[in-house]
C-alpha cells in the first residue's frame, strides 16, 4: 500500500454499501430466447395477441350446451347427437346445436353455439363414432357450463407479460415464446477480468513444479473463475503476473475491454506487493482500503482510470479470504451491474453447537457445515480448523456464520449464517 495513504478499516457493511454505490447496471443487449435465461430483462414485454387466442377446452371430453345436460345422471342420462370430432391444433367445422355434442381435446377451440365441455368421465365414451349416428350418453351435470377456458383469459392483447427488471427464467421464456418473442433485451452481464499475481504461483497445468516443492496451483483463478460462472459472468483470465511492477502493468493492461477487474494479493504491505503500484499508474481511484473482517481484511476497492474507469476489486491471496470476500462483497456488485435488484445471499438464524472466539475488532466469518435437528432448528457446526489458507474448510461449507467482533459464542448460541450454494438472492444485505 502507498504510503501516503493510512488503511481505512471499514466495517464490512459500510464496505459493502461503498461497493454498491460505486457500480451501475450495464448497457442493454438483445439476445436470442433461450441465450437470455438468468439474464435480467431490460425492457417491457407486451403481448401483440391475447392468449389464449380462441375460447378452448379445458378437459377431453364432449363439447355441448349447459341447457341440454342440466338434470342428467347415471339414472336419467342425456343422449346427445355427435356431429363433429375436434382434435388440439382443429376447428370445429359447425356450430353445436340443440341436443347435439362434438367430441373435443383438451386445447382445442371450443364450437360456436357450446358454453360447456363434459369430461370423458361423466359420459359412456360415445358410440358409433365417427358415423352419421354417433351418440354420447351424459350420466352428469356436474360440467355444466364449465371446463371452457375463455380467449384472453391469461393475457389480453397489449398487456405487459413481462415486467422490466425481471430474472428471466424458464416460465418466463416460455411466456415470451407465447407471445412470439424469439429474442429479448437483457441487461449485460459483466465480463471480468481475473488476474493472480506472485512469483510462487503456477497453472494447475504446472503442477510438476508443485511435485518438485518449487511452486504451489493459483487455486485463486480457478475459485474466482467458478464463482464467476455460478453468477453468470463471464470470466477472462488474464494469467499469473510476476512480482515485479512490470509484469503486473503488462498483465492488467490485458483486462482492456472487460467490465470489472480482480486482482488477488499483492495489495499488503510486504516489499513485493505491487499491485496498488501498478494500479496507481493506471489512474486507479482508491474508494477504501482494509475491512474489519476475518479472513479477507486486506481488500480494496476502485475504479480504474486507464481502463475506462471499470471497477477494481483487489482481495486478499489466501483461498479462503478470496472466496469470502468474493461472496459477501464482489458477487452482490456484480449482480447489480447485472441489472439485478435482488443481490444478497440469503442468511439464516441457526444455533452453534462449537464454542467460537471472534475476539478483536474484526467481525469473523468462519465456515460451517448446516444440518437440521428434529426440534427443526438448524445447526451449525465449525468446518474443521478455520485458517484462511485452508482451502478445504470452504469446500466443506455450506454457509458462513457472521460472527460480530469480540463475540465469544458458546455451544447453543444463535448465529447468523449466509448460505452458499446458489440459493436465490433477498434485497436485503447480511452485514
Amino acid at each position: 500500500m502507498p504510503a501516503d495513504r493510512a488503511a481505512d478499516w471499514l466495517a464490512p457493511g459500510d464496505a459493502l454499501r461503498t461497493i454498491l454505490r460505486g457500480v451501475t447496471a450495464l448497457g442493454a443487449e438483445e439476445r436470442p430466447l433461450l441465450d437470455a435465461l438468468g439474464h435480467v430483462l431490460a425492457e417491457d414485454v407486451r403481448s401483440p395477441v391475447d392468449l389464449p387466442p380462441w375460447d378452448n377446452s379445458a378437459m377431453d371430453g364432449f363439447a355441448t350446451r349447459a341447457e341440454d345436460v342440466r338434470g342428467a345422471s347415471a339414472q336419467a342420462p342425456r343422449v346427445l347427437r355427435v356431429v363433429d370430432d375436434v382434435p388440439a391444433g382443429h376447428f370445429a367445422t359447425r356450430p353445436v346445436g340443440p341436443g347435439e355434442a362434438i367430441r373435443i381435446m383438451t386445447g382445442a377451440p371450443v364450437p360456436d353455439g357450446a358454453d360447456t365441455v363434459i369430461r370423458v368421465e361423466h359420459t359412456d365414451g360415445g358410440r358409433r363414432m365417427g358415423s352419421a349416428d354417433a351418440t354420447v350418453e351424459i350420466r352428469a351435470d356436474v360440467d355444466a357450463g364449465r371446463n371452457v377456458r375463455p380467449r384472453g383469459e391469461d393475457v389480453r392483447r397489449g398487456d405487459a407479460v413481462l415486467p422490466a427488471g425481471r430474472v428471466l427464467r424458464a416460465p418466463e421464456l416460455a411466456v415470451a415464446a407465447a407471445v412470439g418473442r424469439a429474442r429479448l433485451p437483457v441487461v449485460r452481464r459483466p465480463v471480468v477480468a481475473v488476474l493472480a499475481s506472485g512469483d510462487e504461483l503456477v497453472p494447475v497445468e504446472g503442477f510438476d513444479e508443485v511435485l518438485a516443492g518449487r511452486r504451489i496451483v493459483s487455486t485463486n483463478s480457478y475459485a474466482l473463475a467458478a464463482q464467476l460462472a455460478e453468477s453468470g459472468m463471464e470470466a477472462r483470465l488474464l494469467g499469473i503476473a510476476r512480482d515485479t511492477p512490470e509484469s503486473l502493468r503488462e498483465h492488467l493492461a490485458r483486462a482492456a475491454g472487460c467490465d470489472a477487474v480482480i486482482t488477488t494479493a499483492g495489495i499488503s504491505v510486504g516489499e513485493h506487493d505491487h499491485v496498488l503500484g501498478a494500479l496507481r499508474d493506471l489512474r486507479t481511484d482508491v474508494d477504501f482500503w482494509r475491512v474489519r473482517i476475518r479472513p479477507g481484511s486486506a481488500m480494496a476497492f476502485g475504479r480504474v482510470g486507464g481502463l475506462g474507469g471499470i471497477p477494481w476489486f483487489g482481495l486478499p491471496g489466501n483461498p479462503v479470504s478470496t472466496m469470502v470476500t468474493f461472496e459477501l462483497f464482489v458477487r452482490p456488485a456484480l449482480l447489480r451491474m447485472a441489472g439485478h435488484a435482488h443481490v444478497h445471499a440469503p442468511s439464516l438464524d441457526c444455533v452453534m453447537r462449537d464454542a467460537y472466539s471472534a475476539r478483536g475488532e474484526l467481525m469473523h466469518v468462519p465456515r460451517v457445515r448446516l444440518s437440521r435437528e428434529p426440534d427443526g432448528t438448524t445447526s451449525a457446526r465449525l468446518t474443521g480448523a478455520q485458517g484462511s489458507g485452508l482451502g478445504t474448510s470452504m469446500a466443506a461449507a455450506d454457509g458462513l456464520a457472521l460472527v460480530p467482533a469480540g463475540a465469544e459464542l458458546r455451544p447453543g448460541d444463535p448465529v447468523r449464517v449466509l448460505l452458499l450454494g446458489g440459493a436465490p438472492r433477498v434485497e436485503d444485505a447480511p452485514i
